[in-house]
């Protein structure tokens, strides 16, 4: 997911430390759920939205749809998997949701991965809206995902469908995909021919693609020489993590994990509280738009930023690389040197700060709508 500018806050570059403990994962989520909870407090939908999610807050419920990525290893009937032991009822339809989608190899239309649920990956080259073709789309996919919950919450798909997504479980989702399709790399991916030059994957069958920047590593002109040891990151991942870290002030080095976080919080809540309070740019749908086709609309909307995201960097060393879903295209991505353009981690923190601020307001206006 991801955020964009917009606000008081100073960007600074959080220390090493501190972005391997908080992620676009929990960090990023949260923030989108909080704002959409202090936007909705006090009203019917914040009452329907207490009543549903058996007392969580959207805060709370927006990291849950990664946090059971955890089941994945040994599966949910595990001794030792975790339980959500204060809400029994939700722990069970959540188990029940991911034994009817378990991860699985390869692409099977029939039996989909919950890991699927959460991403697209359409062309950004050519630029391209989300209908213009088909390469990096599936019906599973997060644009098909978003509408699937939404008529789940308006009761036009019955709680006993074959996802196993009950109207708390449709919730808890949207809680999260709403700031997954804000993401550019949840949302655009490169393509490469065998000779490791980018082409459109609707002209050339055999291109392979880079899942979204996950097989890329990333290399910035702004990153001090790295340590022995300290492997580079991932392309998604800065996005997913360091470009929402960067967000808040830096941190001291080797503090444990509590105490970052209680560091971090009230600056956490200052940021939610601006956002919640003032109206982001451009966030408003057509009014004329059934909510069925926002997903569409907000991918469409992201994937030009997908693209410079990808524009900004040159592509080396690529070649083929063996997944369990498949075989894709990997290798590093580096910042290009842009004269009077500001670098790439500035520029993707700026971003998330503004795509994370629109989330939350579409994600309350959204449950507004369909509550």
């Amino acid at each position: 997911m991801l955020l964009i500018r917009s606000g008081v806050f100073v960007v600074l570059i959080l220390a090493a430390t501190y972005a391997s403990l908080f992620a676009y994962g929990p960090l990023g989520h949260e923030i989108v759920g909080a704002i959409a909870d202090e936007r909705l407090a006090n009203t019917p939908t914040g009452t329907k939205i207490h009543a549903l999610l058996d007392g969580f807050t959207l805060e709370k419920a927006a990291v849950i749809a990664d946090d059971i990525k955890g089941w994945d290893k040994k599966g949910v009937d595990d001794p030792r998997s975790f339980h959500y032991s204060a809400h029994r009822n939700i722990d069970r339809q959540l188990r029940d949701f991911w034994r009817a989608n378990p991860p699985t190899p390869g692409l099977n239309p029939d039996a989909p991965s919950h890991h699927w649920f959460h991403y697209t990956d359409v062309p950004v080259v050519p630029a391209q809206r989300y209908r213009d073709g088909s390469a990096g789309r599936s019906k599973w996919d997060i644009v098909h995902m978003i509408p699937f919950c939404v008529r789940v919450l308006q009761g036009r798909v019955p709680e006993q469908n074959e996802r196993k997504i009950t109207k708390p479980v449709a919730l808890i989702l949207l809680a999260h995909y709403v700031a997954d399709i804000h993401q550019p790399l949840h949302v655009g991916a490169e393509y490469f021919d065998q000779q490791g030059r980018v082409v459109d994957p609707d002209k050339d069958k055999s291109a392979l693609g880079d899942e979204g920047g996950n097989t890329f590593t990333l290399e910035l002109s702004d990153e001090p020489p790295r340590r022995r040891g300290i492997h580079k990151k991932k392309l998604h991942g800065f996005w997913d993590y360091d470009a929402v870290n960067a967000l808040f002030p830096q941190v001291p080095a080797m503090l444990r994990k509590g105490e970052l976080q209680a560091l971090i919080e009230p600056h956490k809540r200052q940021l939610v509280h601006e956002m919640a309070t003032h109206e982001p740019n451009s966030w408003r749908m057509p009014p004329n738009l059934a909510v069925d086709g926002y997903a569409e609309i907000w991918a469409d909307e992201i994937l030009p930023v997908a693209g410079e995201a990808y524009a900004r960097l040159q592509f080396t060393d690529v070649h083929s690389q063996q997944e369990e879903a498949g075989i894709v295209a990997a290798g590093e991505a580096v910042e290009k040197p842009i004269e009077n353009q500001m670098n790439y981690r500035a520029w993707a923190t700026g971003v998330v700060r503004q795509e994370l601020h629109k989330a939350g307001w579409r994600l309350a206006d959204l449950l507004e709508k369909i509550l």
